[in-house]
């Protein structure tokens, strides 16, 4: 009788669980069997493995084979675990060396030809190798990815015949190698013409990774804008930008997204949606849970234009993801938990013909018709954007070629950048994400401002949590001010971004 251990990973969420794949030969018929609570792909590898071993110029034995991955109460997905599994036969038959597998992870899928093929939740994997100490093969479409972790000994394969020459010691596997990294800061903010108030707001928002709204009609430049936030932000730090990676590795081309480009693992995620998507393309789902668009923004920016025009079922996702920094996917089968700590943009018209409020005075919509366009969007969601911001149409005056351009984005970057250095020394995180406790101790007001607060607060019959938002967006102001205290003129701007509270259409969205 012949046993054979192989260790692989299973992927589960952004997390990779160790799995060890079993391989059993015993007489009998012959046979082939996997268990271990695999699914459709993973059952069909039986068929994948026996010709790829087949056409390694190898045997394939004739015996009953029985293939357990452990843990038996995690679902395994995929054809990752073709590799591992075709090893565990060769080594279990004794053509392969079977202490050769020792501290070894494999992961792959099989062609018929022995050839292996990229699959996704590598990164995930490497993470987890590395952290267990462990080298780690995979194919050669994945070395890229494989080899942004850092100290990991990790190779990569073409076929099933060139890992077992490796396993042998007849040849050496190449070493997985990192692309050069690009990163591409996007356009500039200098492309906006006008709208000091409108870059302003982005500016504070880049600071303290608020959440932003902008009301405007169509055309004055609000998708412009959003576009410029990502120019803005500071570079990621190295676990911030491997998070977001980890997302997108998993995440593939099979799963809705675009998978995990190597080479600009380190710019932030920008993630603009089309307002027709799901609830489930926001959040992720599916039999075998993926991220959604939420989570692919990680660390990044998500932007929703024409935010009424929006399915609301879809928009109430975002509700818990904005508070919390996660996004919980439970089905009847598994349970999966997704990073979601984006800085959320949204763009929207102040009414259905997107005119209300011009100088033009071209709007016909009626008090109601612009009330119920507005009630579209709930009133918890709105507490939770901290900026809302008017975007009004510009005149033609500052559209010609000859107009002065806007203030570049790596000017502003660099204020922002101070910012951050003021919040990441006082709380070790953006004035956004300080707790309640966080925010009263670093947000106090004089005894004046506070009044001016209460009274606004009272004034606009506005919840606690906003109180709380307009509290951080005054200390982001402050910061970069470069003022240790929140003076008055800080928390007066503060109060100016709360535009869609003080408007009477609104109120029906509460």
């Amino acid at each position: 009788m012949g046993l054979a251990l192989v260790h692989s990973r299973a992927r589960a969420g952004v997390r990779a669980p160790a799995v060890r794949v079993e391989v059993h030969l015993a007489g009998g018929l012959p046979s082939m069997s996997i268990v271990g609570l695999p699914e459709a792909a993973v059952r069909e590898a039986k068929d994948r493995v026996r010709a790829a071993i087949q056409c390694a110029q190898f045997e394939f034995p004739p015996r009953r084979i029985t293939v357990n991955l452990a843990p038996a109460d995690l679902p395994k997905g995929g054809g990752r675990f073709d590799l591992p599994i075709a090893l565990g036969i060769l080594a279990a038959s004794d053509q392969v060396p079977l202490e050769a597998l020792r501290d070894i992870e494999f992961l792959g899928e099989l062609g018929l030809t022995g050839e292996l093929r990229a699959i996704d939740g590598v990164l995930p994997a490497a993470l987890a190798a590395a952290a267990a100490g462990h080298r780690l093969i995979v194919p050669a479409g994945n070395g890229a990815e494989a080899a942004l972790v850092r100290d990991i000994d990790a190779s990569t394969a073409r076929t099933l015949l060139e890992v077992c020459a490796a396993l042998e010691g007849r040849k050496t596997l190449p070493p997985a190698v990192a692309p050069p990294s690009v990163r591409s800061r996007g356009a500039d903010l200098a492309d906006v013409r006008g709208q000091a108030q409108a870059r302003r707001a982005l500016e504070v928002a880049a600071a303290g990774n608020h959440h932003l709204l902008l009301i405007g009609p169509p055309g004055c430049g609000k998708t412009l804008l959003a576009s410029r936030l990502p120019g803005l932000l500071p570079d990621a730090s190295e676990a911030e930008a491997l998070e977001s990676a980890a997302i997108a590795s998993v995440s593939g081309a099979a799963g809705g997204g675009r998978g995990l480009d190597p080479a600009r693992w380190r710019e932030r995620p920008y993630r603009s949606p089309h307002h027709t998507a799901s609830a489930v393309a926001l959040a992720g789902g599916g039999a075998e849970p993926r991220p959604g668009e939420i989570s692919l923004a990680h660390n990044g920016v998500l932007f929703l234009d024409e935010l009424p025009e929006w399915d609301r079922r879809a928009l109430e996702v975002l509700r818990e993801p904005l508070e919390s920094g996660v996004v919980t996917i439970s089905r009847a089968a598994r349970h999966s938990e997704f990073p979601a700590r984006f800085q959320l943009v949204a763009a929207m018209n102040p009414c259905p013909c997107g005119w209300a409020g011009d100088p033009s005075a071209r709007c016909r919509c009626s008090p109601d018709v612009i009330a119920r366009y507005r009630a579209r969007i709930s009133g918890p969601l709105l507490d939770r954007i901290d900026l809302h911001i008017e975007v009004p149409r510009l005149p033609p005056a500052q559209l010609r070629p000859d107009a002065p351009d806007g203030e570049a984005s790596a000017a502003v970057r660099a204020r922002v950048e101070a910012a951050r250095a003021l919040q990441q020394a006082r709380a070790g995180k953006p004035n956004a994400q300080l707790t309640q406790a966080e925010t009263m101790a670093v947000c106090r007001l004089a005894a004046a401002d506070q009044a001016l607060l209460e009274r606004a607060i009272d004034r606009l019959q506005l919840s606690a949590r906003s109180m709380h938002r307009i509290l951080r967006v005054a200390r982001t102001i402050a910061d970069l001010a470069g003022s240790a205290e929140i003076a008055s003129a800080h928390l007066a701007e503060a109060l100016g971004y709360r535009r869609i509270d003080r408007q009477p259409g609104p109120a029906a969205a509460t």
